[in-house]
């Protein structure tokens, strides 16, 4: 049985994940997680720490360890990490406790949203360009398949897309 109290946002990093989520759980009066975030406070570093020092990989069990964690709990907004969905753990969790909403973007729009942050250590070193786009092509399907729904968020205002959430949950519930 779906918990459908929860909803979890997906998509690349600069699709507004977090923007949207914090908005949407203060319009819902749920409390809102960002894993990255939740990640970051456990630890006392940063996520670009947790790269450099213990690679990818190591990242990738914090992550799956946070959000099995917070797939738990019940009434939350979650912003996951742009890479979240490539752990099949994760994808269960996701889908087995709430409503999945795919925020899209495109490249142009991820490379404005994220071209001065500090904190993508996957936009380190080599081509941004080519690193977002090689990134879509890998984790679009994902993306994709695991979505109840997905919005397109690249030239919105936060407020819109929040908008263009609440409406669609709503038409989700009322056809239940």
């Amino acid at each position: 049985m779906q918990n459908t109290n929860n909803i979890y946002l997906i998509g690349p990093m600069g699709s507004g994940k977090t923007a949207v989520g914090r908005q949407l759980a203060k319009e819902l009066g749920m409390e809102f997680f960002d894993s990255d975030t939740e990640i970051e406070q456990a630890t006392g570093v940063d996520i670009a720490y947790i790269f450099e020092k213990e690679g990818e990989a190591s990242f990738r069990n914090r992550e799956r360890e946070c959000i099995a964690s917070l797939t738990k709990l019940d009434g939350i907004v979650l912003a996951t990490g742009g890479g979240a969905i490539l752990d099949e753990e994760n994808r269960r969790n996701l889908a087995a406790n709430g409503t999945i909403v795919y925020l899209r973007t495109s490249v142009d729009r991820q490379l404005e949203r994220t071209q001065h942050a500090k904190n993508r250590p996957l936009l380190f070193g080599g081509n941004p360009r080519e690193t977002l786009e090689r990134l879509a092509t890998e984790r679009g399907p994902l993306y994709d398949e695991l979505a109840t729904f997905s919005i397109e968020t690249g030239g919105r205002h936060v407020r819109a897309v929040v908008s263009n959430v609440r409406k669609i949950l709503k038409k989700a519930a009322s056809s239940r």
